[in-house]
């Protein structure tokens, strides 16, 4: 028995060193290859043709009437004027909020840090259009899991995913505007980077709605305009209207 175990694990050590043992030895015939080598792998490699595609072309050509993501139209040039400094006419550099870009720079306006602190505040100007984008924004990528109004209750938690945070505790509406744009961009525990997906104007647009979402559910009085707040005084004063067929017995009940 011991016999036979042996000339068997001679027998298997030869075939093993003979398939595998000789591996990087030089010889003219193709080699024995039990997992292919990944550099012989039907793959694209840049500048390079290939049989898969009809036309024998690797790289492929962009979609018609399509742009890359975070591609920026080249700028008109502008002629040099006869007895005008070329400086005169170079056009101004664009505001960094126009760009479409994900976290170029090192400024406040792409990293959420003023110095080595979270900065407060929305570098860019709060317009309607802002707040629009923002509530566009926030319904596709966030409200999955943080839900329309962002108390935490989005589709994904039905689903097992309970570890998702309500933004509208007081810890979140407390928290810098540079530290929530660092978290969209960066990712923070189950929560997944969007820095490549949401360009840095998305994400602040997303942060200025979500500070009126934040707003609109922790509201007080004092926060309503005094002519509005009348008008809510008037609203709530006013009798409830009767039922149209109801008897005057039943009003007066």
């Amino acid at each position: 028995m011991l016999r036979g175990f042996l000339l068997i694990f001679v027998l298997a050590s030869i075939v093993i060193v003979a398939i595998c043992g000789f591996r990087g030895e030089h010889s003219p015939r193709t080699p024995w290859e039990i997992f292919p080598d990944m550099v012989r792998q039907q793959k694209v490699r840049a500048q390079s043709p290939i049989d898969f595609f009809g036309d024998g072309r690797g790289p492929r050509l962009p979609i018609a009437n399509t742009i890359p993501i975070g591609y920026e139209m080249p700028k008109p040039q502008l002629k040099t004027l006869p007895g005008v400094p070329p400086t005169a006419n170079a056009p101004r550099p664009e505001p960094a909020s126009n760009r479409i870009g994900f976290s170029v720079g090192t400024d406040y306006y792409n990293t959420g840090k003023m110095g080595n602190n979270w900065g407060t505040g929305i570098p860019v100007p709060i317009t309607e259009q802002l707040m629009q984008r923002g509530q566009q924004r926030f319904n596709i990528n966030c409200s999955v899991c943080h839900g329309l109004t962002a108390a935490g209750n989005g589709v994904a938690k039905l689903y097992g995913l309970n570890t998702v945070a309500t933004l509208q505790d007081e810890r979140i509406r407390k928290m810098a505007d540079g530290e929530i744009f660092n978290t969209v961009t960066n990712g923070k525990n189950t929560m997944m980077s969007y820095g490549g997906n949401v360009p840095v104007a998305d994400r602040w647009a997303i942060i200025a709605y979500l500070r009126a979402l934040q707003r609109s559910q922790n509201a007080a009085a004092a926060d309503v305009p005094p002519e509005e707040l009348a008008k809510l005084d008037k609203a709530e004063a006013k009798p409830p209207e009767a039922k149209p067929g109801a008897s005057p017995e039943a009003q007066k009940k």
